[in-house]
């Protein structure tokens, strides 16, 4: 499936960790999947949805390394980015994550963002972790599942 397929009448989609991290850091085996859907959000055709797990998570690595570039670049693209939703984690999003914990038997980082994704109502979870593929309470999109090869969005 290539990306304007998994995209078809999605909305509203969770950006878990990874995805950010190849966008922003530009990954040479993901940033040409990831860019078109990026774009969509820049575009206003997709809000995206991050939480502060997804922050904390990317945000480690431009820590330790003192890079204070990359720490804005990746708070531009969670926090700040006009058609991004930052979802809080508070107790209903602690209560979907216990049941998903529960039923799933993730670790609480990914119960955490898959219960922030459906406490926002998101239609999509972007990631490129395999494990999750089995949380059924909403679609989960791998990167590595999706192939290359759809045309370039163009607004307009």
């Amino acid at each position: 499936m290539n990306i304007e397929e998994a995209l078809q009448d999605v909305h509203r989609l969770f950006l878990d960790t990874a995805p950010v991290i190849y966008y922003v850091e530009r990954h040479p085996a993901y940033f040409n999947r990831v860019s078109p859907i990026f774009d969509r959000i820049d575009s206003g055709l997709l809000t995206a949805v991050t939480s502060p797990v997804t922050l904390a998570e990317c945000l480690v690595h431009p820590y330790r390394l003192g890079l204070n570039q990359l720490q804005q670049d990746y708070l531009n693209v969670i926090a700040n980015a006009e058609h991004t939703v930052f979802q809080l984690i508070d107790a209903t999003v602690g209560q979907q994550a216990a049941s998903i914990r529960a039923a799933y038997n993730l670790t609480l980082p990914d119960a955490l963002q898959i219960g922030a994704a459906i406490t926002a109502n998101c239609e999509v979870f972007l990631t490129n972790d395999d494990t999750l593929q089995r949380v059924t309470e909403l679609r989960v999109i791998v990167l590595g599942n999706l192939v290359d090869g759809a045309a370039p969005f163009v607004n307009g």
